[in-house]
């Protein structure tokens, strides 16, 4: 067999067309066509070598079919194909007599034949025609890269780089290490460019998840149960009262990412004059304002008072306008404040 330094000039076909300065490619239709060299033996006559010439190009056809049909050129499986072509095409004009050409055909065939059927034509890399294997460090290599991230950007480099490695392992059993080494080169500098592309081909970060709406908490909170009688002013909050709101304070803290709006809404009940009902809700209001800024709640907070104006709606049944103990104790939910939290809960 003979080598030369062309092998160094070696040149990589990576679009899925073997070089028209040697091969005239045409689309063949008929994936029936066998996928068999003639022997070497025979490939003295021209119609010989014509007939393996079209042999080549039917493979070339079939692999540009399932490209043209929406398997990727840099595809891992549809690569190998085409590496496994290439090389056998440049050791048969290279005029090798050994059994790499037909080996490395068929396995492309075998691989072409997979994808055509919709199977998986696995990730493994036979050592066909009995090739050495090589190079264990440049194998775990690409072995590694199979699992990486970014293998989606490196199949086309990974494949070939394998293929070149079986391709070394034929080489130097023909002609020593110097026959083989143009072609160990040739998988470090595939390997190179895997890792460089794999590098830059990290999926990209999951996008944050849509921020939850704003939820909206609303509740009363018994003004009876925070202020003395007839009282709104901080000195007139009940210890109990104090003790509800510290709960409330620890509460927008625990069971909120964030606060983003406190309203506060004092109410009394019908008793007394208007203008006293409305200033003392307002007070009320306000106070709690107060305290809850006191005890590090720092949300923006609203307080304001609207009298006797808003009742309930559970005293509509309480009959009377002087303020007996009966209906004192009938109008209590009335007497309120009311709390709206606006924010995001955890």
């Amino acid at each position: 067999m003979n080598h030369n330094n062309q092998a160094h000039q070696h040149n990589r076909i990576t679009a899925g067309v073997l070089s028209a300065a040697v091969l005239t490619l045409a689309f063949i239709t008929s994936p029936l066509m066998a996928q068999e060299l003639n022997a070497a033996k025979d490939r003295i006559s021209s119609n010989a070598i014509r007939a393996d010439h079209e042999t080549y190009e039917q493979m070339q056809g079939r692999i540009k079919a399932l490209n043209d049909g929406g398997i990727r050129v840099d595809n891992y499986h549809l690569s190998k194909a085409q590496c496994w072509l290439d090389t056998s095409f440049h050791e048969y004009t290279r005029n090798d007599r050994g059994g790499y050409p037909q080996a490395a055909l068929g396995e492309a065939a075998r691989i072409v034949g997979a994808l055509e059927g919709k199977q998986d034509p696995g990730n493994e890399t036979p050592l066909v025609n009995n090739a050495e294997r090589l190079r264990e460090d440049l194998w775990a290599k690409f072995s590694g890269l199979k699992t990486h991230p970014g293998f989606a950007c490196a199949a086309q480099a990974v494949a070939c780089g394998e293929v070149e490695l079986v391709h070394a392992g034929n080489e130097i059993h023909d002609g020593g290490w110097r026959h083989a080494k143009p072609y160990i080169q040739i998988a470090e500098d595939h390997l190179k460019k895997a890792e460089e592309r794999a590098a830059t081909c990290l999926p990209p970060p999951a996008p944050p998840a849509p921020p939850a709406p704003p939820s909206i908490e609303r509740f009363d909170i018994s003004a009876d149960a925070l202020f003395r009688f007839n009282r709104g002013d901080l000195a007139g909050l009940l210890p109990a009262g104090k003790a509800r709101l510290d709960e409330l304070a620890a509460r927008l803290t625990t069971a909120y990412v964030k606060v983003d709006m406190i309203r506060l809404v004092g109410h009394t009940d019908r008793l007394g004059s208007e203008a006293y009902n409305q200033k003392l809700s307002e007070q009320r209001a306000e106070t709690v304002k107060q305290y809850l800024q006191s005890r590090g709640v720092g949300a923006q907070i609203d307080a304001r008072g609207v009298g006797e104006s808003q009742p309930s709606g559970e005293t509509a049944q309480c009959k009377g306008e002087r303020a007996t103990p009966a209906l004192t104790l009938c109008l209590l939910p009335d007497r309120r404040v009311s709390v709206e939290v606006t924010g995001s809960k955890r």
